[in-house]
């Protein structure tokens, strides 16, 4: 009950050869570390991949399995916090990545389109600003004004064509599989105890919300959330024809091939004790995903799955990508604010080429030091 559905699925092990020495060593197993190795080791530069659990055992198999275009951030509120120029070049890059995950994910993607949805009057409104600030950029989305398959009520939507749903670790075990063909090293359920454990010339942390206590600084910067997710049994009826998503993002469900539905969120109704990087699921949440089923289909069907998992938050809804402050040889890729499947790939790629020594002009929004307090000077954790 406690295991992620999309864990569920057997795999074969990613079977990875024994390094002597990298150049490069990569904290986390999931889409970004498994897309930052592949893009390093076909650059020509040996990888190893170090992982508590398993691959894809994290954050990344342990979401609603959703792959959209754009941040976390509205499109209009993009706009306006992180300029016009830089908002457009976001939008655009996530959909050319949404592209590539298609070519690399197979069977594990389906180009279904998504629905964001109005859940009253005043997200209405904000929707629709989205909509216009898209519309007026050159973006594809289509404006709903009836949503009449759903119940509760919901005011409006706004259809995105280009987007998906992901079987997100079928997806990343792909991704690891490709990495080790090309060369990577996988050190799965070993914890690494510090930065100076690693023998390797540079590190990218590409942890998301965990891995809190490797850098002091970073554990200020990105805020651990946990989000929980439960699966039912196959439905006989098909309902929901691509991934929903509400209250701006705190609920969101979709149905896949067998019929079953998954749903998440509701981490409003505990905000404070959501803010964790606990993974145990709590009463609160669980009863109103069940709840929430109950409206969506009239009953409450058979839940063969329960599961949480944590993501990484920021201040300002960006990613950290980029070198680390004061930290030689030290890359961070994380802090995706809940849209970790398409930004955790690219993402990924950014910082490969950044440590490859091609750094990408997008970077400069994502840069570390935008967020990052650096301990002083004799403070205990620099000595």
């Amino acid at each position: 009950m406690n295991t992620p559905f999309w864990l569920t699925e057997a795999s074969a092990p990613a079977e990875s050869r024994t390094l002597d020495q990298v150049d490069v060593a990569v904290i986390g197993a999931g889409i970004t570390g498994c897309a930052c190795a592949l893009a390093l080791a076909r650059a020509g530069l040996r990888v190893r991949v170090h992982d508590a659990r398993g691959i894809a055992e994290g954050a990344s198999g342990r979401n609603g399995g959703f792959a959209l275009r754009g941040g976390a951030a509205r499109y209009d509120v993009a706009r306006e916090t992180y300029g016009e120029d830089s908002a457009r070049e976001l939008w655009q890059r996530t959909e050319s990545a949404l592209d590539r995950l298609e070519s690399l994910a197979g069977d594990a993607f389906r180009r279904t389109g998504s629905l964001r949805l109005a859940a009253d009057p005043e997200e209405l409104v904000e929707i629709r600003a989205e909509y216009e600030a898209l519309r007026d950029d050159g973006f594809v989305a289509e404006w709903r004004d009836e949503v009449p398959h759903l119940r509760p009520h919901f005011y409006g939507a706004i259809f995105h064509p280009g987007d998906g749903s992901l079987q997100p670790a079928r997806f990343v075990r792909h991704l690891a599989t490709l990495a080790a063909k090309e060369g990577v090293e996988f050190r799965e359920r070993q914890r690494v105890p510090s930065l100076d454990a690693l023998d390797a010339e540079q590190t990218v942390i590409a942890t998301d919300g965990s891995g809190r206590g490797l850098l002091p600084e970073l554990d200020d910067a990105l805020w651990p959330a946990r989000g929980q997710v439960i699966a039912t049994a196959p439905l006989a009826e098909r309902l929901f024809d691509c991934p929903h998503y509400a209250r701006n993002g705190f609920d969101y469900w979709q149905q896949l091939r067998d019929g079953r539905i998954v749903l998440g969120g509701f981490r409003d109704f505990s905000i404070l004790t959501e803010m964790t990087d606990d993974e145990t699921m709590t009463a609160p949440i669980q009863e109103a995903l069940d709840a929430f089923l109950v409206e969506l289909l009239g009953e409450l069907p058979e839940v063969t799955h329960r599961w949480a998992g944590i993501f990484g938050l920021t201040q300002d809804l960006l990613p950290l990508v980029g070198r680390v402050p004061a930290h030689d040889g030290v890359w961070i890729a994380a802090g995706y604010s809940g849209h970790g499947q398409v930004l955790g790939l690219l993402c990924g790629e950014l910082i490969a080429g950044a440590v490859a020594g091609r750094p990408d002009p997008l970077l400069d929004l994502f840069s570390p030091a935008r967020l990052l307090v650096m301990p002083r000077s004799g403070d205990p954790e620099t000595l």
